[in-house]
């Protein structure tokens, strides 16, 4: 089972102007964050604007990233939605070599009950050939998967190994970490908070600003997790104004423009996703000189 904790990155999808996938951007973005102290990628969930994607250029994504990391850290692919039957036959279809784990988000726009992401989720595990990440972000899919849910899971789904979350509760968040089972992984699903969440117990972050700053940002999280938290403070400190300005505008048109500014992408987006206004842009640009 692959060790997924410390830095992971929610790896973004680089366009060219016409709209098309920039395979050869990506293939740069990969390399440099694999080099540049990422523990791990994530690849096709929200940051990378999959809902845009057709399943032929998912495909085609999926296969560069994995052929350009080479087994050189561990590979989590999204896979979820909010039709169980549709994901448990994929699961069951698919060919998962290549892949580590899978990032499932709780179902949205159904509003399930918490019976019902129980059982979604466990249905997910009992057909997964390979470990399962829970992803709860209320603020996108419209219901909160409540602490006493998640560590239901964890108890009863030996495949069930950690969760992103992204709630911002800390509450619950502490709730988890206090009573999970030792194997089972929490992990931000919120840059800004990781370093808080990991003097909490928490084991790591699935990063949006890591794939603009893989380098910076994993400095920051070793040091949390080795019990340095001065200097891990300093680190997130620095950080705190791009926090919010990579958000404001949505996600990920904060870390596109920050990597259009570094010569790794174009500035482009797929709708309704647009890039972010002038003024964060120069915002952006501005923080990112400071901290380069």
């Amino acid at each position: 089972m692959a060790k997924i904790q410390g830095m992971g990155i929610a790896l973004i999808t680089p366009f060219k102007a016409d709209m098309s996938v920039d395979y050869d951007a990506l293939k740069r973005l990969v390399e440099y964050q694999v080099t540049s102290g990422a523990d791990f990628l994530a690849v096709l969930c929200t940051t990378a604007e999959t809902p845009t994607l057709n399943a032929e250029e998912r495909a085609e994504v999926r296969k560069v990233v994995t052929e350009v990391v080479r087994g050189r850290i561990p590979i989590v692919l999204g896979c979820g939605g909010n039709n169980t039957a549709a994901i448990v036959a994929e699961l069951k279809q698919g060919n998962w070599r290549g892949v580590d784990a899978i990032l499932s988000v709780v179902p949205y726009y159904n509003k399930p009950s918490q019976e019902g992401l129980y059982q979604h989720f466990k249905a997910i595990a009992e057909a997964s050939p390979v470990p399962v990440i829970l992803y709860n972000v209320p603020g996108r899919v419209g219901v909160n998967m409540t602490a006493e849910t998640t560590l239901r899971l964890a108890n009863d789904c030996e495949n069930i190994i950690a969760i992103k979350e992204a709630s911002g509760n800390f509450d619950q968040i502490d709730d988890i970490i206090k009573n999970k089972p030792a194997r089972f992984n929490v992990l931000s699903g919120d840059d800004g908070i990781t370093f808080p969440l990991i003097t909490l117990g928490a084991t790591g972050v699935i990063s949006v600003i890591g794939n603009a700053l893989p380098r910076e940002f994993s400095r920051m999280v070793r040091l949390a997790l080795d019990g340095d938290y001065e200097n891990a403070r300093e680190i997130h400190h620095r950080f705190k104004e791009l926090y919010s300005l990579l958000f404001v505008d949505g996600n990920p048109a904060g870390v596109k423009a920050m990597l259009s500014s570094m010569g790794y992408c174009e500035n482009v987006l797929r709708l309704p996703l647009v890039p972010t206004r002038i003024t964060t842009f120069e915002k952006i640009q501005k923080i990112l000189q400071q901290l380069r």
